[in-house]
Formats: structure tokens, C-alpha cells, sequence
């Protein structure tokens, strides 16, 4: 199967030697994706809520120039540098998947790129529509 590289506009460029995301058959798989605000592509820290919208918002976004959505989404890994955030982190993440959440992974890392508090990446399944 070809290998077809995803990237959005929306979001900044990554910040290493990846891709935003890789399209094989009808598999998306995002990177590793961080709180980059859409508007000024600066690292948003502070507030673990808005944090995780942003990363969401972010891999909306990628999702999108792939031809996916948020449904489709049937996996994701969370990457969280104090677990104490958890809750907190699953109050924004609950808004985005209400029906039929994905599978997922959620470890804390010792540190994230740039001081960021978590990092999410999220494989989806193209559906026919």
C-alpha cells in the first residue's frame, strides 16, 4: 500500500523530522501532537484544559486534511507529565468523544517537548460516507 504523508496548514509545521500525519489505505495515523495555538503557532502552556483542547483542536485539524473526523478516530495514546492532571484532562477529552469514545493509552512521561503537559496522537479509520 502507497504511504501518503498529511499536512495541515491549520497547524504549525512539526518541529523535527515527521510528519503531522501518514495516510496508508484508509488508516490516519497523527504524530505525536502538541498545544500549538492555530492562530500565532506558539506552544500554549498553562491550564492542563486548555492544553488538551488545543492538541485536540490540533489533531481536528490534521484529521481533516486527511479526509477524517473525530469519529473515526478508533485509538489514541495520551502522553501526560503529571497523572494528577487526568481528571481534568478527561473533563475536555469526554467533550470530543460523547459517543463511542476510541480505545486508548494514557502514561505519564517524565517531560514533553517545549514544557508541554500532554501530547496525544490518534489513529482513524476512513469510513465510506
Amino acid at each position: 500500500m502507497k504511504k501518503e504523508m498529511i499536512h495541515s496548514e491549520k497547524i504549525p509545521k512539526p518541529v523535527g523530522p515527521y510528519s503531522q500525519g501518514i495516510k496508508v489505505g484508509n488508516l490516519v495515523f497523527t504524530a505525536g501532537t502538541g498545544p500549538f495555538d492555530l492562530k500565532t503557532g506558539q506552544l500554549l502552556l498553562g491550564d492542563i484544559r486548555q492544553q488538551t483542547r488545543q492538541v485536540l483542536e490540533n489533531i481536528k485539524a490534521i484529521l481533516e486534511a486527511s479526509g477524517a473526523r473525530m469519529e473515526d478516530i478508533v485509538k489514541t495514546t495520551i502522553f501526560l507529565t503529571d497523572l494528577k492532571d487526568w481528571s481534568a484532562m478527561n473533563e475536555v477529552y469526554r467533550e470530543y468523544f460523547q459517543k463511542d469514545p476510541p480505545v486508548r493509552s494514557t502514561v505519564q512521561v517524565a517531560a514533553l517537548w517545549g514544557g508541554m503537559a500532554v501530547e496525544i496522537e490518534a489513529i482513524a479509520v476512513l469510513s465510506e460516507r
